[in-house]
């Protein structure tokens, strides 16, 4: 079991860390929380009416990370086409991201919430790290979140397609690049594993 996700009986994963994987992780899931922002609820006057009918913005966001993680639902607008259609796509879009972002940054921060609440509900012993275990929502929670992060590790590293990350793999250990490189691909493994571990 060690760094790969396992299924457990009755449903969720269970996988090996050791104390620098634990780390790493919740490490990632906090700067992923900061990048994402706060939710409406945190930043308002506190009416729970207003804040479930808070506006989103209309733009996208200017971070390349994340535009990443919330595209525009109708279209690239840089690789749009010209002229009106493109104008008709940019209202769509802006007018989608006005209702729905709100609640996608919500749902990231309650994944990435997740991850860091469960690795500190943790115990490590010594070097030899823990065996987290996850329950079926906690394993769906997780997905989400590991998908996030390499998401956001991809848009840093200027990863569009499997050709890049193939490329990216074979770089020398001085390139400054390579550790978040090797964070990409390992978190790639976690994830593929909880993704087999979760099929019936």
């Amino acid at each position: 079991m060690p760094g790969t996700f396992e299924p457990l009986p009755g449903g969720g994963a269970a996988v090996a860390l050791d104390v620098v994987e634990i780390s790493i992780i919740r490490s990632l899931a906090v700067q992923l929380m900061e990048l994402i922002g706060p939710g409406p609820a945190e930043d308002s006057s506190g009416d729970p009416l207003a804040d479930l009918f808070a506006e989103g913005p209309s733009e996208p966001p200017s971070d390349p990370v994340l535009r990443r993680l919330f595209p525009d639902a109708y279209g690239d607008p840089e690789g749009a086409p010209q002229g009106k259609e493109a104008e008709r796509q940019r209202a769509y879009s802006a007018e989608f991201r006005r209702y729905t972002e709100n609640d996608l940054r919500a749902g990231k921060r309650d994944s990435a919430l997740t991850v860091i609440r469960s690795l500190d509900a943790l115990t490590p012993a010594g070097e030899g790290g823990a065996v987290l275990e996850l329950s079926p929502d906690e394993s769906r929670q997780w997905l989400g979140a590991l998908n996030d992060l390499r998401l956001a590790i991809g848009s840093r590293l200027e990863i569009n397609d499997e050709d890049d990350s193939d490329l990216l793999f074979h770089l020398p250990d001085e390139d400054p690049r390579k550790p978040m490189v090797m964070a990409y691909l390992w978190l790639g493994g976690l994830q593929e594993t909880l993704v087999s571990s979760l099929m019936p």
